[in-house]
């Protein structure tokens, strides 16, 4: 089925849809197309099927790109209290968990649900299952479309299709060789927010250890973060260990502090003023999750009564716990990442609109340019925000 229409969006995600919807209130003609049987699947998924939908400290600080300045006028004029007052018009119950993360209180479906009723009411068409191929300038401006269904035109194409991440929801490179197409620079893209991975002899010593989580804070130079973290099967993982994998690289140095909030050396001091005849061992399962405590204690090789043990002992233990290095081996990569990180070069877009500066009605949004959030809400607000944006301008 051929077409004509004002705004071709390629990607039926958070982003593709908040484009659509905005692009549609203008009166404008859009068609969204994807390759999924439904709208939305990362939304889905997310949050533990809860969808973690925005985050309200949501702000320039809490992205990575190689310009830090981009996303502040998108971010600005589309705010988390604007995609708030949508949720809440809607009728869907939220509320707030830790750091200012925003759960829906049933289902992340009615969040796709709240998007696919605005699309309807915005009069954009929704074509899934639709396989694109080539892309082509129209002479004298717009684009061409093949897909399955037929070639489709429009003055303007947005490309909302997402980066590598979860490939098993569909993921792919789509929108990075579109710009390589169009002669755009691309940012190196590799796997965020990701678990990450220890070489077989750490590995093994920390093997007793898969599943216990505790709260640390995990520095990489100047950047650290409080959250917990948690012992697995590959190495370590835990919110704590997402957000630092964004910022870590290959060949890096990690710093684990485990249970920051307390001082351990002074904890153990005065455990062994009180009962001078129980283990560090026994005085350090105070603190930590039992399994974690004889790691530690048998590492350090400290035995004995507390009694017997010098200040300076237990300020060995104290930094074993609390200023580990650790040097991980990799992440677990594109599979279980949730963001790419790098990506379409914002130099080469308008951060008011998204669209490629050198290129008249060619836009590029989401997770598929060189912005990436931190965990907790913070991408699907980027989402929403470039998508708008670009809405308003498409």
């Amino acid at each position: 089925m051929a077409g004509r229409y004002d705004v071709i969006v390629l990607g039926a995600g958070a982003a593709g849809m908040m484009c659509a919807i905005r692009a549609g209130q203008r009166g404008r003609s859009v068609v969204v197309l994807d390759h999924a049987a439904a709208p939305g699947e990362k939304i889905r998924i997310s949050g533990g099927g809860r969808c973690n939908f925005t985050n309200i400290h949501a702000g320039p600080k809490n992205f990575l790109s190689a310009n830090p300045h981009f996303a502040k006028s998108a971010l600005a004029r589309f705010t988390p209290k604007d995609f708030l007052a949508m949720v809440e018009s809607h009728g869907i119950a939220w509320h707030e968990k830790t750091l200012g993360q925003l759960f829906c209180d049933n289902s992340a479906k009615d969040i796709i649900r709240m998007l696919t009723d605005e699309m309807r009411a915005a009069g954009v068409e929704l074509r899934l299952r639709t396989e694109i191929g080539a892309i082509e300038p129209v002479a004298g401006g717009g684009y061409k479309v093949a897909t399955s269904e037929g070639t489709l035109e429009a003055a303007s194409l947005v490309i909302a299709t997402g980066g590598k991440s979860i490939p098993k929801m569909g993921a792919t490179g789509f929108a990075y060789r579109i710009a390589e197409q169009f002669g755009l620079p691309l940012v190196e893209t590799r796997p965020g927010l990701v678990p990450l991975t220890l070489d077989p002899q750490l590995l093994q010593r920390l093997a007793p250890l898969a599943g216990i989580a505790a709260p640390a804070e995990i520095r990489h130079g100047k950047t650290a973060f409080r959250e917990a973290l948690l012992f697995t099967h590959r190495g370590l993982s835990g919110p704590a260990i997402l957000q630092i994998s964004s910022y870590w690289r290959e060949g890096d140095e990690i710093t684990v502090a485990i249970e920051p909030d307390i001082d351990i050396f002074i904890t153990l001091k005065t455990a062994r003023q009180a009962n001078g005849r129980q283990s560090a061992q026994t005085a350090l399962a105070e603190i930590l999750p039992k399994r974690l405590a004889q790691h530690f204690a048998d590492g350090e090789g400290i035995a004995g009564n507390m009694a017997d043990q010098p200040d300076k002992r237990l300020q060995q233990l104290a930094a074993a716990v609390q200023a580990w290095p650790v040097k991980p081996s990799g992440s677990e990569g594109y599979r279980t990442a949730e963001v790419t990180l790098g990506g379409v070069d914002t130099a080469c877009l308008d951060s008011k609109t998204m669209q490629v500066k050198t290129i008249p009605g060619l836009f590029f949004i989401g997770e598929c340019v060189d912005v990436t959030g931190w965990l907790g809400g913070y991408n699907f607000q980027w989402a929403w925000a470039s998508g708008h944006v670009a809405g308003e301008a498409a």
